[in-house]
């Protein structure tokens, strides 16, 4: 039985043996990198510099975008490198720490995409005490509670896979470090343990689904309930771009880890790992700026200001 520690490398899927099309992927990861950086570098730099953005649903947006560019620079940069230089490999170290920096962000984005529900909920169902309840010292502390909680299950999830010996060698179906594939060529009788941690960290995704679908229930309501047209429109442009970002992230990450062994394969598992990790970084900027007039009225602001000064 061979153990992890007697890697010093892991191989990575390679999305082709032609160097043309090892160049295409290379230069489509870019165009989609390059469009997650600016779309989630412009919002976090319209928030900080706009006094009229400084409010609890803005402060989350900021925290959600630094979190994108910090996941996505977690995976595809080196797969485009990896494709860039015609090679496979990554470190043992890389790898460990590409499967905590993944695992640290998609769990910090997932609470904080559930505080962010609860934002909106006490906006629109409690107003007259949304003061209290969204508070700065409250919203700091939700937002130190959702980056906690990402490195806690970072910590938790990096130590328990690589502490796992592996018997089936030191290649994976995949362009990232994941721990579904780690568990692939793990030992028979060994990722048990892996596996009921996953299966508690899967359960805690599906609780914040819940708690945001039932938050959004009760928004529903009360939005229905509004009289004034406009007013109804203006809450729907503020709930909906949200729900859009937390049903993609939630449902690509548990399709992800709970589809069965049997439907899987190569292609599905890549497709599934692009659509979580790779996607909704690029997306997510786009889905909130299209619905928040108040959002693209700064973000025009910034971009004719930069014009201006260019010209």
């Amino acid at each position: 039985m061979s153990n992890s520690s007697s890697f010093n490398e892991f191989l990575l899927l390679a999305f082709s043996e032609t160097r043309e099309l090892q160049l295409l992927h290379f230069a489509v990861f870019l165009c989609i990198y390059l469009f997650a950086l600016l779309g989630n570098g412009l919002i976090i730099t319209a928030i900080v510099y706009n006094n009229h953005l400084h409010s609890p649903m803005y402060f989350f947006l900021l925290n959600l975008s630094v979190l994108d560019i910090a996941s996505i620079s977690t995976t595809v940069p080196k797969s485009m490198a990896n494709s860039l230089w015609d090679t496979r490999a990554i470190s043992y170290l890389g790898c460990a720490a590409q499967v905590f920096f993944l695992f640290f962000l998609l769990s910090a984005e997932t609470s904080l995409l559930t505080v962010m529900a609860y934002d909106r909920f006490a906006a629109i169902c409690r107003p007259l005490h949304y003061e209290i309840l969204m508070s700065s010292r409250a919203c700091a502390r939700m937002a130190a509670a959702a980056w906690g909680s990402g490195v806690l299950s970072a910590l938790l999830h990096t130590a328990n896979t690589f502490s796992i010996p592996l018997c089936q060698g030191n290649v994976m179906e995949q362009f990232f470090c994941e721990v579904a594939q780690l568990l692939k060529l793990s030992c028979s009788d060994a990722y048990l343990r892996e596996a009921a941690v996953m299966a508690f960290t899967l359960c805690l995704v599906l609780g914040c689904f819940v708690f945001a679908v039932l938050s959004y229930v009760q928004i529903f309501r009360a939005v229905l309930r509004i009289p004034s047209e406009q007013g109804r429109h203006k809450a729907f442009s503020m709930c909906l771009p949200h729900l859009a970002v937390i049903s993609l992230s939630v449902s690509t990450i548990m399709i992800a880890y709970l589809k069965p062994p049997s439907i899987s394969s190569p292609a599905l598992d890549l497709g599934v790992a692009v659509l979580y990790a790779v996607v909704p970084p690029a997306v997510n900027p786009l889905i909130y700026s299209l619905r928040n007039k108040e959002l693209k009225h700064v973000l025009r602001k910034l971009l004719q200001r930069a014009q201006c000064q260019h010209q």
